[in-house]
């Protein structure tokens, strides 16, 4: 038995007296202290240290079969299984915090984000509903990102876990605003016509997976050309919607890409935007690579646009480094964003007072109701280094992207594959064997080429040298570099180049 702890409500200041039963508290809090100090410190080293290790390397075989263990059914001590951590899951991350991490396109994190992580699980809050401080916080990074990109303050948004949901939100609202008939009363059977969203040919994968779980298929995403530096065609565009339309079919929605993918390129936007006014057309930017790059002043101009949208998705994780996952997305017209996800049954109506009042109930303004709050993550990583910094740091990786490109052109053996676009860089080594090939074994050559390149990038990755990832452009193969790192320095890009040298002219003299 325990005394229970004085409270005000308990009548006359008596003590209760109650059973202490098993919980899933600490034995020792003292030795729980310990192990978090511990495990802290070696988080600070490992960051620390990040650049003297390989960016990533291969696990052993045997590794595999650490993980196939049956459920544990009985207790194992804290101290156990964060040795267990310390050999068999530490020492294989995927590398994207490392300064010559450049493949896809990841943020790096940082250790104030990684606190806040550990403080927010600490916290436990649910962010679906409630009155709690949570709420709070969620609201005002919301604030903060359509500040960012200069939404009206009467837009809405919530954070989700990347920009494919984000993407998902967007496009849900775009498709019951602009169907012309209540689709989550009767659904899409309903429809006289086939719905029809457009995007060019660089668009996001992510999107259309959300038009398929919208229901409106894969032929309804109109793939539009794109131009020499991999923009949206605006005649290819306003010609399909118009053949479209002629067809019997009901355009809704143009989605625009502030950095794609492959190259970086940036749509047109200000000009998607007057298109979408024109033609009563929902206007949506996947901005999950450059609508943070606002912060940029040079890129200022040509993200522009972005305010005129509709609806954006935006990635946190990426290029503002907040640990995974962090995205977030933003509507225009809150209604309509309400509208698209609210459902009150009986056990989630809001009261006035208590638990179950306050106005932040992110819950109707998404999928999901149980949330974890991401929010303080952002929210502390926004307060520890202001917008400012974030726009030096996005500068930065723009520079040295062009700085990369010019080691690129100034070296014969090397061969630049796209206009670099925003942070992405994309080439391959091209040695002047290949160069002189006669034109009649081009399809020979650009065999051969594939396998070098793949070959000089597995090499890379597996000596734990650097990781850019790879793409095809036009049929090519090439290395893809995308520079969002926060910790990259130019004698990092100056290392990847003289290896691709060093392990082509290896790989090329073998053969």
């Amino acid at each position: 038995m325990t005394d229970l702890p004085d409270h005000p409500n308990i009548s006359n200041g008596k003590k209760a007296l109650v059973n202490r039963q098993e919980s899933l508290d600490p034995d020792n809090w003292e030795d729980m202290r310990a192990l978090g100090h511990r495990m802290v410190d070696d988080a600070i080293s490992y960051l620390k240290d990040v650049e003297q290790r390989p960016v990533w390397k291969p696990m052993p075989e045997q590794l595999a079969d650490q993980f196939k263990a049956a459920l544990p059914q009985y207790p194992t001590s804290p101290d156990a299984v964060y040795e267990e951590f310390l050999g068999n899951i530490f020492p294989y991350p995927m590398g994207n915090i490392h300064p010559r991490f450049w493949s896809w396109y990841m943020g790096n994190g940082t250790i104030l984000g990684a606190f806040a992580d550990f403080l927010s699980a600490t916290m436990n809050s649910n962010v679906g509903a409630g009155n709690h401080v949570a709420n709070l916080v969620e609201a005002q990074v919301v604030n903060w990102m359509k500040e960012l990109v200069d939404f009206p303050e009467e837009a809405s948004g919530l954070l989700v876990g990347g920009a494919s949901m984000a993407n998902l939100v967007g496009l849900t609202v775009a498709r019951n605003t602009q169907a012309g008939f209540d689709v989550r009363q009767v659904g899409l059977t309903s429809a006289g016509k086939q719905l029809t969203v457009y995007a060019s040919t660089e668009i996001h994968s992510c999107n259309q997976k959300a038009v398929e779980l919208l229901g409106m298929g894969t032929d309804s995403l109109r793939r539009i050309p794109v131009n020499d530096h991999y923009q949206m065609d605006m005649t290819a565009l306003a010609a399909q919607v118009k053949e479209d339309r002629a067809n019997g079919l009901q355009p809704i929605c143009v989605i625009a890409t502030s950095g794609t993918v492959n190259t970086g390129a940036i749509d047109p936007l200000n000009e998607i935007a007057d298109f979408c006014t024109a033609q009563g057309l929902w206007f949506h930017v996947d901005g999950a690579i450059g609508a943070v790059a606002v912060l940029v002043d040079s890129l200022k101009t040509s993200l522009s646009g972005i305010a005129r949208a509709d609806s954006i998705a935006l990635d946190l994780h990426k290029w503002m480094h907040v640990p995974f996952e962090a995205g977030c997305a933003l509507v225009k017209n809150s209604a309509e964003h309400r509208n698209s996800f609210s459902v009150n049954p009986e056990y989630l109506t809001r009261e006035v007072r208590g638990l179950a009042a306050g106005q932040n109930w992110f819950s109707e303004y998404g999928v999901e109701l149980s949330r974890s709050f991401r929010a303080l993550k952002v929210w502390m990583s926004l307060k520890e280094h202001g917008s400012d910094r974030y726009g030096r740091m996005m500068a930065r990786n723009i520079d040295q992207a062009n700085y990369l490109a010019g080691l690129i052109n100034d070296d014969s053996d090397l061969q630049l594959m796209a206009p670099v676009g925003l942070n992405i860089v994309c080439f391959r080594y091209y040695p002047v064997v290949y160069q002189v090939m006669a034109d009649q074994h081009q399809e020979k050559k650009e065999s051969a080429l594939e396998t070098l390149n793949k070959e000089i990038l597995f090499t890379l990755q597996e000596e734990g040298t650097a990781a850019p990832s790879y793409t095809t452009l036009e049929g090519k193969y090439c290395l893809r570099v995308a520079i969002a790192n926060h910790r990259t320095q130019r004698t990092d890009l100056d290392l990847l180049i003289s290896e691709v040298k060093r392990i082509g002219k290896k790989l090329t003299d073998q053969t």
